[in-house]
């Protein structure tokens, strides 16, 4: 693996357990979701290792997985943040931690926001799997407030 992020902090994504039974089938389910979503993406050809971050089953986690790519360009390893939100993968070149993925996660949907709300191109701004319209804006930024509140603030 080919990343700056140390897995031995992380819990590996076989063993994830939750607050309860429920947070933890949560918890699974969006790790499924997540190998899911990299897998749609034309350049995975497969997912070899998941690794939980952190987060809340049905609100929001962040996983780190090692893929297999028929792409020279790809990365070896990305992050994925899922939940109550748009899902997005994140190089790790900036986030050592999920907690910096997760602020990464953040400032990167605002850029879609802020492009949103100003009618700017979305060229250059991570894609969001939502129509761009003022009202998906405005619900995303008030999910992005949650996070930073209730789990970035703390860290």
């Amino acid at each position: 693996m080919n990343s700056n992020v140390d897995t031995s902090k992380l819990t590996p994504g076989s063993k994830i357990a939750g607050e309860d039974a429920e947070d933890t089938a949560l918890l699974v389910a969006m790790r499924e979701d997540a190998a899911g979503y990299l897998k749609s993406f034309e350049w995975c050809t497969g997912v070899t290792e998941a690794w939980f971050g952190c987060g809340v089953g049905g609100v929001v986690a962040v996983f780190l997985f090692e893929i297999t790519s028929d792409s020279d360009d790809a990365d070896s390893t990305l992050w994925v943040v899922v939940g109550d939100l748009p899902p997005a993968y994140l190089v790790t070149d900036d986030a050592p931690t999920p907690t910096e993925a997760l602020r990464c996660y953040v400032s990167e949907m605002r850029q879609w926001v802020n492009a949103v709300r100003e009618s700017e191109p979305l060229d250059d701004v991570i894609p969001v799997n939502v129509a761009p319209t003022p009202e998906n804006a405005d619900k995303l930024d008030t999910r992005l407030s949650f996070l930073e509140r209730e789990f970035l603030l703390h860290q």
